[in-house]
């Protein structure tokens, strides 16, 4: 798959699995996961590939098979864009956070910070925190960029609980 996404320029889908294992058998994916391209490759050494993909929109899955060397494909459809806006005043503690982490990493950025988008912040933060893949899948598929952000700011006053 990957010889064929650098031969073609051609964009590949990540779902997380919602059954099974990574190794092995197929495993069985969530419905809802992200196209994403390749803009940096790299080969080491034979068999070993790195890979940098930078992820372009969301889709569902609608049917998906799996071929006899275990790559699965699926028919998708691509899912409308969410509703963006501006930040809401509730959701302060994730702009500021996103600033800290940017701050210190601004390796992390692909393009300039969309710091007054409520689509660019809640996706940087569901991308970057180290959430359980239950809460980023969760987060991917709420199509409503300022409810992302809502349920972010709960997730991190919960984290705040919690460390208390």
């Amino acid at each position: 798959m990957l010889k064929a996404c650098v031969r073609d320029s051609a964009p590949f889908g990540l779902c997380a699995i919602r059954e099974g294992k990574e190794v092995g058998a197929p495993a069985t994916p969530h419905e809802i996961g992200t196209l994403a391209k390749m803009v940096e490759w790299d080969m080491p050494q034979l068999g070993l590939f790195h890979i940098v993909a930078l992820g372009e929109a969301r889709f569902r899955i609608l049917e998906r098979r799996v071929e006899a060397n275990g790559l699965q494909r699926a028919r998708v459809e691509l899912l409308e864009p969410e509703r963006d806006g501006p930040i809401p005043a509730s959701a302060s503690l994730c702009v500021r956070l996103l600033e800290r982490v940017l701050d210190e990493h601004p390796e992390l950025l692909a393009s300039p910070p969309r710091l007054d988008s409520s689509a660019w912040v809640g996706g940087r933060l569901a991308e970057l925190l180290p959430l359980p893949l239950h809460a980023k899948q969760e987060l991917l598929e709420m199509s409503d960029a300022t409810a992302r952000l809502e349920r972010l700011t709960a997730l991190l006053r919960a984290g705040e609980k919690a460390a208390s």
